[in-house]
């Protein structure tokens, strides 16, 4: 409910961001901006451009679409933002060029959309934090862990729940001796992934099948990310299950399981950005996925442990691998996923009986309800 009951309460949506993820923040806002409910919530479109500057944007979805032929970004505007100074204040103003100051009135909870550092890894989260705003999604530790996919397996494993071999490259490491970073590949089996540990998206993440292609993949995944994961490759199937926290002292919640089937003959080795985004008939998403009770039941048992185990909050998807055998490992879990009506997290819930409208709403109401400070 609104603080103040004689006014709808009112959603910043947050998007855009300095990450790499930059567009597929806009496409997600685009969703949220369309699905949100008007006649219960008052909508402040609130974007961060690339380089860091917070402006009143356009509540256009269509401007925010990424297709194939248009690639979304928060434009400066000149409308600059300005955020709450202390704890217990909730208005946000803006400032237009040659113009005073306005007031944009009280926020009753933030909705960030952005993926990625600088707004998924738990920055952002910490600035409300500080002035006590309510906000979507985990906190800063939960999402800091979630971004990074190195301590993220290390909170899994610590927690008793199965994930791959993999190995961590550092900087210091890489600038050190590459030869010795690379050899400490040499205990995985090819193939590889070797990813960011802190980009999501698969921005810079390489499938290797040789020791030779390995320094010019860990050098492009840099690019993204100085400290580089390499996961060997797991032979099974990739399963995805949709988390959302539970109301009160309920538990989390779990989405019937779903498939993600690259097609063959699109050009995508594995579920790549083009893949995701760009290119819908290289993907098939299979939900509920094909799987056998013992294993659907072992699925979105992981998956609510591994919420659990992050102390993650709102959304999140995790993601698997089933082996041949019928073992589930954990392979990572996203705490702010991919939130278009066609990314996989709203799809599942939908075949599990929750539109993306009353997804989002749900959402609001779960911050809405949640304490500030520290919980």
């Amino acid at each position: 409910m609104s603080s103040h009951p004689n006014r709808k309460p009112r959603v910043a949506v947050v998007f855009g961001g300095r990450s790499s993820e930059h567009a597929v923040s806009c496409a997600t806002a685009a969703g949220v901006l369309r699905a949100i409910d008007r006649e219960a919530y008052d909508v402040v479109p609130v974007g961060i451009t690339r380089d860091g500057a917070w402006v009143l944007a356009s509540d256009d979805p269509d401007r925010l679409a990424l297709t194939p032929t248009q690639t979304p970004q928060v434009e400066d505007t000149g409308t600059a933002v300005i955020l709450p100074t202390r704890a217990g204040e909730s208005a946000l103003s803006v400032h237009r060029t040659g113009e005073a100051l306005e007031t944009l009135g009280e926020v009753d909870v933030v909705f960030p959309v952005l993926h990625g550092p600088y707004g998924e890894d738990g920055t952002l989260q910490g600035m409300l934090e500080l002035t006590d705003m309510r906000y979507v999604g985990s906190g800063v530790l939960a999402s800091a862990a979630g971004m990074d996919k190195h301590y993220m397996k290390v909170v899994f494993a610590g927690a008793g729940l199965p994930v791959g071999p993999y190995t961590v490259i550092t900087d210091r490491e890489w600038r050190r001796d590459k030869a010795a970073a690379m050899d400490a590949v040499a205990s995985l089996h090819f193939p590889v992934f070797v990813k960011p540990c802190r980009a999501g998206s698969s921005m810079g993440v390489a499938k290797v099948e040789h020791p030779d292609q390995l320094e010019g993949a860990i050098e492009a995944a840099r690019e993204h990310d100085l400290k580089v994961i390499v996961e060997q490759g797991v032979t099974g199937r990739e399963i995805e299950c949709s988390v959302l926290e539970g109301r009160g002292l309920d538990a989390p919640r779990t989405s019937l399981p779903g498939e993600i089937v690259v097609e063959s003959g699109h050009g995508h080795d594995f579920y790549d950005f083009e893949a995701k985004y760009l290119d819908d008939a290289s993907v098939r998403l299979s939900c509920p996925a094909d799987l056998s009770e013992a294993v659907t039941t072992e699925v979105r048992r992981l998956a609510a442990a591994a919420f659990e185990a992050l102390a993650c909050e709102g959304p999140a998807r995790v993601d698997c691998f089933v082996t041949d055998r019928g073992k589930v490992l954990i392979n990572e879990i996203n705490t702010m996923p991919g939130f278009t009506p066609t990314s996989m997290y709203p799809r599942m819930w939908q075949e599990s009986g929750l539109s993306y409208p009353q997804l989002v709403d749900e959402l609001i109401q779960l911050a809405l309800e949640r304490p500030v400070g520290l919980r």
